[in-house]
């Protein structure tokens, strides 16, 4: 039977003790932000604490750059030989903040309607159907 060098043995039980502290390290921020996401540390005033107020200007900001992913991922007619013209070309400032308002409006009839402000998990959840209803850039949406 073979004898090992005890120095060899300490060598490789040190290694995997730091292997294994490193594992641990790295997986503290993963549990702590598992742990705040799945439910257990929200609370009524941890979501009004992290609830943020979007001004119109934000909104604005924001409905562009929505309009502007639109619009790139709009397939281009084949049969129309003029190259694509930009965003800015197509919609106007003025069109996008009428979007917003009318948006805004629509927020609050349907907040005044159902007598309760829309909760975020109500907007999740319609996030997530739009986004199982999408079709791929292969299929049809998007199309002019």
């Amino acid at each position: 039977m073979k004898k090992s060098n005890p120095s060899i043995k300490a060598q490789i039980v040190r290694s995997a003790f730091y292997l294994l502290l490193l594992l641990g390290i790295c997986a503290i921020p993963f549990a702590l932000a598992q742990r705040s996401f799945d439910g257990r540390t929200t609370s009524a005033t941890s979501f009004k604490q992290t609830q943020r107020t979007l001004t119109f200007v934000d909104r604005v900001a924001y409905q562009r750059a929505i309009e502007d992913v639109y619009w790139r991922y709009r397939i281009w007619p084949k049969e129309n030989a003029k190259p694509k013209p930009s965003l800015d070309e197509v919609m106007s400032a003025a069109q996008i903040e009428k979007k917003v308002e009318d948006y805004l409006r629509d927020s609050q009839a349907l907040e005044v309607y159902s007598q309760t402000p829309i909760a975020p998990e109500q907007l999740q959840a319609e996030m997530e159907r739009m986004a199982r209803n999408t079709k791929t850039a292969g299929g049809t949406a998007g199309t002019v």
